[in-house]
C-alpha cells in the first residue's frame, strides 16, 4: 500500500467560498473576451437537463434562512444566521434521479441578500446559486424556488454563496443514496465539520473586514476600521447584513488555539507539515462536529462488530481537519461523492468543501472520533458509543492522528469512475496568487470582480476534455472548487471537485465538458474566494 507518514505533504480537496450578490443574471456578452458565453438560462442549459435520468419523483421543501439563537452545547449560545433555527441544518437525502423542489426563504436582516449553492451537485447551470453570475440575488423577504435533477450518487452539502455567509450557520448535508449501491455496512454517521466564530467573538464579516487590511496595514495599537476593509469594487449593497458593531481591537496575544494572535481575528503562526506550511489565517473559538463544542460532543451510539458508512464534511471556511477514531481504522471508500479503490488509513486530511466516505468496523467500548484543527492546535470531538466505559477527554490525541495518512494523489478512481483516455483539447494554466501582506487573492493576479463577472473568462467549449493546471505561487494551501463538474486529479487519480493545491506546487486535473454554462472556479477558503480568488469558467455560446 502506497502510505505516508504524517510529515509527508497532501494533495487533498475543499470547497466552498463567497460571491457577492449583485443585479441580474449576466447576459452572456463576455465582456472584454470577444466571445459570447452560454447563458445559465439558454437552451444548452435545458438540453443538458434533458438528457439527465430522472424518477420522475420530486421532494419537495421550504429553507428558511433567518436569525437564529443556536444550540452549540456547553452552554454556548450563540446568535447565528440558519436554516430553519438549526444549525447544521436538517440533512436532505434523495435517491440518484430525484428532483429536489427546494424553496429558499430569505428573512434575513438588514436587507441582507442570500443564495443557495448546492455543493458538488453537477447541476442544471441556473440552480447552481451563484449570484450574480447564475442568478439574481435573493431579496430580503423574497423567495427563490431551485428545482433540479440530483443525478450522482454521492455525500454533498449545501450553503450560501453571498459574502462570507458560509462561515455563518447556513449549512446541511445533502445525500443522494444510489439504489444499486455496492458497499456493504449496517448503518450510516455524518459528520458534519466545522469552524465556528458567528456570535462568540465576532462575525465573519467583521473577521474578512480585519483580514482584508492584510499584515501590513495591521496598526497594532489602533481598532481595525471598517472603512478599511478593502471593499473597493464592491457594491456595498450586497453588504446587508455587514455588521460592524465591535471595533477589532488588535491586541497582539499568544493564541490559545496554537500560533499568534494579531488582533482580534486574525492567527499567526498556524503551521502544518501535512499542509506544506501556513495552515490558516483565522483564530476560531470553536470547531464543531455535528453542531456540537467539544466539551459536550455529537455521540453516535452503535454495536460491536457493526460497519459503519462515515460521510464526512468539511463546511469550515479556513480550517482542514485531520480525522481519526481512535482504536479503529478507517477504510476510504469515496471522496467527494465518487468511488475510490478501497485504501486503509489511521487518519484523513479533509480541506474546506471536500468529502470523504469511510467504513469502520466497529470496536467495544467508548472511542473519540477527533478532527485536530490543523496546524492550530485545537479540536472538534465526538464520541462512538458500543459499550460500557467512560468518555476520553476531548483533548486526547489518538495515536491514530499520527499514524498513515493516505493524500488524494496516491488514491485512484474506481474502474467505473475513472475517465477514459481521451486526447487534451485544451489546456488552462492557473496561477494562484496574493498573499497575507496585502490580503489580494486572485487567479492569473486578477481578483474577480463580481459586478462583471463574465469579465476575463476561463473559455471551454461543450465536449472538450480540459486541463487545468494549478500552479500555487502563494505561501499557503488553497482548496480548488470546480461548480458543476468533477475532474480527475492526473490520468487515474480520484474524481473530485475540490483538491488541495499546495504551496509552490502545481496540480494538474481533468475534466469533460459536459454541463454547459458559466460556472465558478474558486478557493474554498471562504475569506481567500470573497477577496478574489475565484474565476468564471465559461462556456464558449
Amino acid at each position: 500500500m502506497n502510505s505516508i507518514n504524517r510529515r509527508s505533504v497532501l494533495l487533498a480537496g475543499l470547497g466552498a467560498a463567497g460571491a457577492g450578490a449583485l443585479a441580474a443574471c449576466t447576459s452572456g456578452s463576455g465582456s472584454g473576451s470577444g466571445n459570447a458565453l452560454i447563458n445559465p438560462s439558454g437552451s444548452a442549459v435545458a438540453a443538458a437537463e434533458k438528457k439527465r435520468k430522472t424518477t420522475g419523483r420530486q421532494q419537495k421543501l421550504t429553507l428558511t434562512a433567518a436569525p437564529a439563537m443556536i444550540d452549540l452545547g456547553g452552554g454556548v449560545m450563540p446568535k447565528t444566521w440558519a436554516f430553519d433555527g438549526r444549525t447544521p441544518g436538517k440533512e436532505v437525502r434523495l435517491s440518484v434521479g430525484d428532483t429536489l423542489v427546494a424553496e429558499l426563504s430569505n428573512q434575513l436582516p438588514n436587507k441582507t441578500t442570500t443564495s443557495i449553492h448546492w455543493h458538488g451537485i453537477a447541476l442544471r447551470n441556473d440552480m447552481d446559486g451563484v449570484p450574480p453570475a447564475t442568478q439574481t440575488a435573493v431579496r430580503a423577504g423574497s423567495t427563490f424556488t431551485y428545482n433540479f435533477i440530483a443525478d450522482a450518487p454521492g455525500t454533498y452539502f449545501f450553503h450560501p454563496h453571498v459574502g462570507v455567509q458560509l462561515d455563518r450557520g447556513l449549512y446541511a448535508p445533502l445525500i443522494v443514496e444510489d439504489p444499486k449501491e455496492a458497499l456493504d455496512y449496517d448503518d450510516e454517521w455524518v459528520v458534519l465539520l466545522d469552524d465556528w466564530v458567528d456570535g462568540v467573538t465576532g462575525t465573519p464579516d467583521e473577521v474578512f473586514a480585519e483580514l482584508r487590511q492584510g499584515m501590513g496595514g495591521m496598526d497594532m495599537g489602533e481598532s481595525a476600521s471598517p472603512s478599511s476593509s478593502g471593499m473597493e469594487g464592491h457594491d456595498m449593497g450586497d453588504m446587508g447584513g455587514m455588521d460592524m458593531g465591535d471595533s477589532a481591537s488588535p491586541s497582539a496575544s499568544a493564541s490559545s488555539s496554537g500560533g499568534m494572535s494579531m488582533g482580534k481575528f486574525m492567527l499567526m503562526g498556524a503551521e502544518s507539515d501535512l499542509l506544506g506550511g501556513d495552515a490558516g489565517d483565522v483564530k476560531y473559538p470553536h470547531h464543531l462536529v455535528n453542531g456540537r463544542v467539544a466539551t459536550d460532543p455529537d455521540v453516535y451510539t452503535g454495536k460491536p462488530g457493526k460497519k459503519v458508512r462515515l460521510r464526512i464534511i468539511n463546511a469550515g471556511g479556513d480550517t482542514a481537519y485531520r480525522v481519526a477514531l481512535g482504536g479503529h481504522k478507517l477504510t476510504i471508500t469515496h471522496t467527494d461523492g465518487f468511488p475510490v479503490q478501497h485504501q486503509e488509513v489511521d487518519a484523513l486530511l479533509v480541506g474546506m468543501g471536500e468529502r470523504y466516505d469511510v467504513l469502520v468496523t466497529l470496536g467495544d467500548g467508548v472511542f473519540p472520533l477527533v478532527a485536530v484543527a490543523e496546524g492550530k492546535n485545537t479540536n472538534g470531538f465526538a464520541l462512538v458509543r458500543t459499550g460500557s466505559g467512560s468518555a476520553p477527554k476531548p483533548t486526547v490525541r489518538p495515536k491514530e492522528l499520527d499514524g498513515m495518512i493516505m493524500t488524494a494523489s496516491q488514491l485512484r478512481a474506481a474502474d467505473d469512475v475513472r475517465f477514459e483516455t481521451a486526447k487534451t483539447d485544451v489546456t488552462h494554466q492557473l496561477k494562484l496568487t496574493g498573499g497575507m501582506d496585502k490580503y489580494n487573492w486572485a487567479i492569473n493576479g486578477k481578483p474577480f470582480d463580481m459586478a462583471n463577472p463574465d469579465a476575463n473568462p476561463i473559455m471551454i467549449e461543450e465536449g472538450q476534455r480540459v486541463r487545468l493546471d494549478f500552479v500555487n505561487d502563494t505561501d499557503m494551501w488553497h482548496p480548488m472548487h470546480l461548480h458543476g463538474h468533477t475532474y480527475q486529479i492526473g490520468t487515474s487519480g480520484p474524481r473530485k471537485d475540490t483538491a488541495i493545491v499546495l504551496p509552490k506546487k502545481k496540480l494538474s486535473v481533468f475534466f469533460d465538458a459536459d454541463n454547459p454554462g458559466q460556472w465558478m472556479l474558486h478557493c474554498h477558503n471562504a475569506y481567500h474566494g470573497e477577496a478574489g480568488m475565484m474565476a468564471n469558467v465559461a462556456y464558449k455560446a
